[in-house]
This record gives structure tokens, C-alpha cells and sequence, in this order.
């Protein structure tokens, strides 16, 4: 059995972060295990195929949700990353963080060292932004980050509506005030994806004392009592041949929302009653792995345009081609941004205190719009609620670690989240509304001019409403019942094991999940060393 000081179990969004960080260690040896394969399909890198990169089969664990009960008994597709880099090498490549009081609420909670004031340090240690020089942000890190730049002229006309319609404007989503509209920043660099593998493992794959190693399926934990001390793989998939590796100090497990809490259960950490109704032996007995999952879900409000301006003038075959030879041979054009290039966060009623929607405007249709409606100029309006109360589950349902888990995420089953959605709806149909849209605004797509009533929007998201794939909280930070690791990231009640994904978030930031998720690992590392916090300069 080969031994390493660090064992890292899957090199996706955190994975490649702690392969970084801790191989930077002096005499320290790590194991970083992918199941999936190298960063190497070539729609990876082109930030506008991110749409069709999600369901790319070789680079994707294909999952889907069982059928949800609040959305018409659909099953959804929920792609997540199986390649190198993770879902930040397939995702919309938005750098969000979310508002300070998502971070203030888990410091409050009872999670100390994970204020904004603690965690802003981590993201500006992360990030290496081209266009933003203050306070709030970094310009040293590898995790390139810049201003969106399309042209389009719909992006104007968008943020000229939402004025029009009272809503503020913001220039910086992660500066001083989140709330408002403005153009996004994205992690793309010389038209290219900066994904987790680009960004913090391709620079130091060569270190003689990191050792990554892919298409390893890891299949359980192994103990020496209540502590871990490696990892069983296989590699190859399916019968291929089982592998054993020894940690000497942590195995550090980066599986992500849905496959972190499957390989815990496999291994015997979970709910006991469970556990052992599939002959699985019991370690550690917490039944809050799994539990928590929560996730934010989205709708399109789509309209005809009747200006020839749209994305829909790229679905010629040559002035697609045209575009992706430009970006490969230039970086620049059409082909170099992903078409989310406006939005903001809005609050749909005004006694709230915070925002819970976020909105992206796309100068085109989406790409599941029946082809009838497809086939011409339109633009959309992406919605989403930000802090979801429905509550799912992850679950393995054999003791067969290659038999995808249960995902059943339990949408919508909260009035709560039906109100924002339905009120969601009537915000972006009033920006649509506004004068600035007046020559280019055609008949509404969907939900449809006869969808007005709350029960009628109410069917429309039940049987259109998606994830928008920033799946959290399914091995809970916290100190009660329902928690599986400890605000230092430790698993409770396991010596040397730790979880550093997104799925330790006990609550669901406001935003996009990606960056967030890299400063968690980046603060994990410091943590896995015995560093002292950084420190926030303000």
C-alpha cells in the first residue's frame, strides 16, 4: 500500500485548490484521486459553449434527480463535473461570492472564523482580477477574474429597463454593495474557461511530491478505529483493478454536494438505520450526511425581438465556425464570453432587508426552447430564488459504490419558495415592460401573455423551473444533530478526515457557488497546515 502524508478525494472546484496549496508544503506528499479523466475535450475551454458543456457525457457524472413531487414528478438532469477541475471546468464561469450577510449568518450560527470579514481574505488570496484594484479584491492569485466585455447591444437595453423599472445599479457584485444590476464578472482569460485545474493544478502538476492520479473511483474510507487512514480505489471504472492508499495525516475528502456524502455512507459514516438495512458496517453513526441539500432553482421569462440583434444570428453554420476559430486563434469575439453577461440582484418585494432573486438577461432564447420558437430572434430573462427553505436528500441506496445516489432535492416543496418564484416572474416581466425594451420587445414566449394568474405562473414553474446546478449543504458545517463536520471542517466523531466542498455550506450563499467553494478550500488548506487565519485589511 502506497502512503502519502494527504490523501484528496476528487480533483474538481476545492480538490485542485488543496493539491495546490498543500504540495506547496516542504516534504509533504499528496495523493489527488479523479474519477474522471484528464482537462482535455475542446468545448471545455470556450466560454461560449458553457451552455452545452454541462451534458458534454465524457465529463459529466450524468446525474439526475428522482422525480420531484413540487415539479410535476420531472426528473432534472443534474450535471455534475467528472474531470479534472470538477463542475468548474463545465460551469457558466460567473464569479459571484454572495452577500456579506450570507457569511455573517454562519458566523452567527455559531461557525467562528466564517464572518465576510474572515472569509474576504481567502477570496483575495484566490482571485487575480484584471480590471478591479480596491479593497475588495485580489490581483495576485490564479483564479483569473475580469469585467464581462460583450457588445451586444441588448445588455444596455436591458440595465436601462431595470432603471426605468426603480431598480438600483451596482458596478461590483462583490464590493461594497451587491444588491442592484450591472454587468457580471467571470473567471475567463484570453477568451478561455479559468476552471480550478487551469488555475491551481496545471501550474504545479509537475511537483515531485503531488501524485494525481485519475479515472480513480474511490470507493471507501479506510479506518484504524474512529480514525481514517486511507482510501480504496478503483481504477479503470467498473472492474477495474481495486487499489489501496495510506494517509498519514488527513484524507481529505472534495467529492462535491452529491458524491462527498455517497462515499461517507459507503464507508459507514451516516445514518446508522440506513446503513445497516444495506449490510453497510457502521463507523460513525451521523444522520445529517446526506441531509440539508439544498439548491437554487430558476425559470426563463422569454421574449420575441424583433430586431435582428440577438445571439440567434451565430446559428448559422459559418458565423458559428467563424466565431470559434476566432476565439482559438485570437481570444476575442463572440466565442470568448458566455451570453449572462447582465443581471443583478434584485428583491421582489421592498420591505425586504436583502435581496432574494438573482436575474441574468441572455440577448437570446434558451437552448431547451422547442425548436419552433428557437428558430428566430429573442432574449430572455434568467431568474432564480436566492435562499431556497425546501430541503432534499442525497442517498446511496446500495452498498454498490458505483450505483448512482438518490438526489432528491425536494423543490418547491416550501410556499415560501413558490411566492418568490411567482413574484419572480412579475419583477422580470416588468423590466420587459420598460421603454427602453419598446423596438425590440415581441410577444412573450414564455410563461405566455395567459399566464397571469398565481395558480396559472404557479403550474408554469412546476413544469419548467430548473436547477440552475449550485447544489449545497449535504455535509452540514455546524455543531448540532443534523451537522457532519465541525467549523474547522472536521468530520465529527473521525480523527484525519475532513470535507472541503460545497457541501459543507450550512446555508446556501446568495450567488453562484463556484467561488465560494474555492475560498472555502483555500481557508481549509491553511487550516489542514495550522496556519493562522489570514487577515482581512479594510
Amino acid at each position: 500500500m502506497k502512503q502519502f502524508d494527504y490523501i484528496i478525494v476528487g480533483a474538481g472546484t476545492a480538490g485542485c485548490v488543496l493539491a495546490n496549496r498543500l504540495s506547496a508544503e516542504a516534504g509533504a506528499s499528496v495523493l489527488l484521486l479523479e474519477a474522471g479523466g484528464p482537462y482535455r475535450h475542446p468545448m471545455l475551454p470556450i466560454p461560449m459553449m458553457a451552455g452545452l458543456s454541462y451534458f458534454i457525457k465524457s465529463t459529466n457524472w450524468n446525474y439526475a434527480s428522482a422525480p420531484e413531487p413540487y415539479l410535476d414528478n420531472r426528473r432534472i438532469a443534474w450535471p455534475r463535473g467528472k474531470v479534472l477541475g470538477g463542475t468548474s471546468s463545465i460551469n457558466g464561469m460567473m464569479y459571484i461570492r454572495g452577500h456579506r450577510r450570507d457569511y455573517d449568518g454562519w458566523a452567527e450560527s455559531g461557525l467562528d472564523g466564517w464572518s465576510y470579514d474572515e472569509v474576504l481574505p481567502y477570496f483575495k488570496r484566490a482571485e487575480g482580477n484584471r480590471d478591479r484594484h480596491d479593497e475588495f479584491h485580489g490581483n495576485d492569485g490564479p483564479y483569473i477574474t475580469g469585467r464581462a466585455k460583450s457588445d451586444n447591444p441588448l445588455y444596455p437595453v436591458f440595465l436601462e429597463a431595470c432603471r426605468q423599472a426603480g431598480h438600483p445599479a451596482t458596478d461590483d457584485f462583490n464590493g461594497a454593495e451587491q444588491e442592484g444590476v450591472g454587468r457580471q464578472d467571470y473567471n475567463i482569460d484570453k477568451g478561455r474557461r479559468v476552471c480550478s485545474a487551469t488555475a491551481y493544478l496545471a501550474p504545479v502538476r509537475s511537483r515531485p511530491n503531488l501524485h494525481t492520479v485519475t479515472r480513480a473511483h474511490a470507493t471507501k474510507l479506510l479506518f484504524e478505529g474512529r480514525r481514517a487512514v486511507g482510501v480504496e480505489y478503483v481504477q479503470g471504472g467498473r472492474g477495474g483493478k481495486r487499489k489501496e492508499a495510506r494517509a498519514v495525516r488527513e484524507v481529505i475528502v472534495c467529492g462535491g454536494t452529491v458524491n462527498s456524502p455517497a462515499l461517507l455512507q459507503h464507508s459507514g459514516i451516516g445514518d446508522a438505520e440506513m446503513l445497516r438495512a444495506l449490510n453497510i458496517p457502521v463507523t460513525a453513526d451521523l444522520p445529517g450526511v446526506g441531509q440539508n441539500l439544498h439548491d437554487h432553482l430558476g425559470a426563463y421569462v422569454q421574449n420575441h425581438c424583433l430586431e435582428p440583434v440577438t445571439l440567434y444570428r451565430l446559428f448559422r453554420a459559418d458565423r458559428a465556425a467563424m466565431a470559434l476559430l476566432r476565439v482559438w486563434l485570437f481570444g476575442d469575439g463572440p466565442g470568448a464570453s458566455i451570453a449572462l453577461e447582465a443581471g443583478g440582484f434584485l428583491r421582489t418585494r421592498p420591505e425586504l432587508d436583502i435581496a432574494d432573486i438573482q436575474v441574468s438577461f441572455v440577448p437570446g432564447l434558451s437552448l431547451d426552447t422547442t425548436r419552433s420558437k428557437q428558430g428566430r430572434h429573442g432574449y430572455l430573462s434568467h431568474f432564480y430564488l436566492m435562499r431556497p427553505k425546501s430541503r432534499g436528500q442525497v442517498a446511496i441506496t446500495s452498498a454498490d459504490p458505483f450505483a448512482a445516489p438518490l438526489i432528491a432535492p425536494n423543490s418547491m416543496a416550501e410556499e415560501a419558495d413558490r411566492r418568490v418564484m411567482r413574484d419572480g416572474v412579475r419583477l422580470v416581466r416588468d423590466i420587459m415592460a420598460q421603454p427602453a425594451f419598446a423596438r425590440y420587445r415581441g410577444a412573450e414566449i414564455s410563461p405566455g401573455a395567459d399566464v397571469q394568474s398565481d395558480g396559472g405562473i404557479d403550474a408554469w414553474v412546476r413544469a419548467n423551473a430548473t436547477t440552475v446546478w449550485h447544489p449545497v449543504g449535504t455535509s452540514k458545517m455546524g455543531g448540532g444533530e443534523d451537522a457532519v463536520v465541525d467549523s474547522q471542517l472536521r468530520v465529527h466523531g473521525i480523527e484525519a478526515l475532513r470535507i472541503v466542498d460545497a457541501s459543507v455550506m450550512p446555508e446556501i450563499i446568495g450567488g453562484n457557488t463556484a467561488a465560494p467553494t474555492i475560498m472555502i478550500a483555500e481557508k481549509a488548506a491553511d487550516m489542514i497546515l495550522g496556519r493562522a487565519p489570514a487577515m482581512a485589511h479594510l
